[in-house]
Order: C-alpha cells, then structure tokens, then sequence
C-alpha cells in the first residue's frame, strides 16, 4: 500500500495541472489595402500606429494573434479601388478614399459639402465619426458594398489653393484650371470662369508640371510630402476646412467569421487610430506650411472678407447633400445640422449658415 504524504499530494496535483493542455493562441490572417504609397500620412500611421496596438490589446489576453499582410501603392489596387477591392474581398481591411465614391457613398460627403466652417481635423474627425454611429446613413451605404464600417477619419488640417503662377485672391483665381480629387470641385462653381479638373492626389505633381491645370487643392502636409512646391509655389491660404476622406472598413464575409474579442479590439482601435492621425495632420499643419516657404513658396491670406465672399458665391452645396440623403430615405436635413450643431460646440461658425434655404 503507497504512503501518501503532503508533499507528494502536492505534487501530484501539480503534475496533472501541468499535464492539461494549454489553449493554442489562434493566428488570424488580414489582408490591408489601399492603392496609396506608403509615405502618405494615412498609410504610414495604420503601419506604425493602429496594426501594432491592435497586435498589443489582443497579446493582452494571449488568445489570437494578428498575421498583417500589408499591401499598398497599388500592389493589389489602385487608390480608387479599394472600395471596390474590399467589397470583392482582394483585401480583408481597407482605408477607403471616400471622396471617390460620392454617388456610393453619399453620406461621407458632410464635411466636404460644408466648406469654410472648421480647419482643425480633430473636431472634424470626431462629429463626422459621431454621426456615422448616431445615424444609419454610413454604415448603410458601407453595408451595400458588403462592408463593416469602423471608422472615419481625417487626414488633412485643411484644403487650400496651391498654383503654378502668383495668386493673391480669389478674383486671381478665375480663369484658372483647379485640381481637385470630388466636392471640392464645387467650391469653385463660385469663382468666374474657374474650371475644375478632376484627379487624385498621386495625379498633382504632373498635372501641375506639364500644364494641364494651374492650381490644386490640397492640404499643406501632402503639399509637403509630395513636393508640390516644385511645381506649384504659391499657396493661397483661404482656410476652406478639413474634410473626412479616409474611412476604415472591413470585408463584410470576413468580419462574420472574426471572433468578438477581435472585433471588438478593431473596433477600439479605429477610434484611436482616427483621433491619432487627425492630431498628427494638425501638428504637422504649421510645420508644411514653414517648410513650404523654406523651400521657395510664398503664402498669400485671403481677408475674411473675401473668404465670405466666396463662400456666399457657392451653391448651397450642403442642402444639395441633405436634400440627395433625404431622397434616399436618410436623415439628411437632421444629419447637416446635427453635424454642424457639433462643430459650433466645439467652437466654429462657418461664415455662411448652411442649413438656411
């Protein structure tokens, strides 16, 4: 007969705790694109900022663990298709340039279609995120491309008007061939004679350079990034706003078969990821604009009185947004002065009330 003592009972019990098996962690693959290089501000910050937290709050719990295949200027696609490349599955998660796909996506277009009101991306970011989750709309529309919407960003402080030739107000702008990438091409519906012509950010530099336009609107850190001061050295500086253009989503097949604690992790982690690029985008606003002028481009201001002028010049672009949502059977009317309701909390008036007939 075996003489049990304490220390061998203990032992035992250890040996058989040590003898259970240990739950495997699960890899689970994801496949991210957009057609972008990765330099751009966008790009850069999913690599460097949203896959290794996303990778940190699931080691936490130790139960899965990520397998990023990163794919990007136009690898897979091209920087308007990955809308398209997500709905098809070619990626599983994709920044999607919204302003591409304004009869897809109707409701991305709010901030776009409210110029001259706000020039910090942070607010933007944040109200225009804030009725994607209080409305239907843009989870809807995302939904019919068989998408799950996470969340929207904004990458840029705010558009201005960079041109190959001297401009010092708006009056110089007529006339004048502009670059825009969707409804900023509306802004100039305001200005005599101003043509709009449509392209995409990559597209700038040569448009400028070989004269197919004269100016473009972009926002000083891509100014920076892609040089346009090369090409364009003079920066009409008329605040027009920040605008949400980048919007994460995820494959709607693949988010099905995704387990909820990473659900819910990709989920956190876009909200962190959009306020973290909209704060990046405002701390290097100053400095493109210092480093544009350090490499040979002059800033030109418009006067407030100008910049009113222009915007009454416009079309009511924003009731033309609510008006096309409310024909969809979305709340569009609610939606324009919920949004803009947010803004003025946060502190901006535009200079014209768009929600006014």
């Amino acid at each position: 007969m075996k003489n049990w003592t304490k220390r061998s009972l203990m032992g035992a019990a250890l040996a058989g705790i040590m003898a259970m098996p240990v739950a495997a962690e699960e890899t689970i693959s994801a496949v991210v694109i957009d057609g972008y290089p990765d330099r751009a501000l966008w790009v850069k910050e999913f690599t460097n900022f949203f896959i290794p937290e996303v990778d940190k709050r699931l080691g936490e719990s130790g139960n899965y663990k990520m397998n990023w295949q990163e794919n990007y200027g136009g690898s897979i696609v091209k920087p308007k298709g990955v809308l398209e490349g997500v709905q098809l599955g070619l990626g599983d998660i994709g920044i999607v340039t919204t302003i591409f796909h304004s009869s897809k996506l109707p409701s991305q277009g709010i901030s776009g279609s409210t110029p001259f009101v706000a020039s910090d991306a942070r607010a933007v970011a944040k109200a225009v995120d804030e009725i994607a989750r209080e409305y239907p709309a843009m989870q809807n529309e995302f939904a019919a491309q068989n998408q799950v919407y996470l969340a929207t960003g904004v990458v840029l402080d705010t558009y201005q008007m960079f041109c190959s030739e001297p401009v010092e107000k708006v009056a110089d702008l007529e006339g004048r061939k502009i670059a825009g990438a969707g409804l900023n091409l509306r802004y100039l519906e305001g200005i005599k004679d101003a043509a709009g012509v449509r392209g995409g950010l990559t597209d700038f530099y040569n448009m400028v350079q070989t004269g197919l336009v004269d100016c473009v609107m972009i926002w000083p850190e891509a100014s920076k990034t892609f040089k346009i001061v090369e090409v364009a050295p003079y920066m009409l500086k008329a605040d027009l706003g920040a605008v949400n253009t980048k919007t994460v989503t995820v494959n709607a097949d693949y988010w099905a078969n995704l387990p909820d604690e990473v659900k819910d992790v990709l989920q956190a982690v876009a909200i962190d990821y959009r306020d973290h690029v909209a704060g990046i985008a405002m701390d290097r606003a100053a400095a493109s604009q210092d480093a544009f002028v350090e490499a040979g481009g002059s800033i030109i201001e418009i006067s407030d009185e100008d910049r009113a002028a222009w915007a009454n010049a416009m079309p009511n672009v924003a009731q033309e947004w609510a008006a096309t949502l409310n024909e969809n059977g979305e709340q569009g009317t609610d939606m324009l002065a919920a949004y803009l309701g947010k803004l003025q909390d946060a502190g901006f008036t535009g200079v014209r009330d768009w929600t006014a007939e």
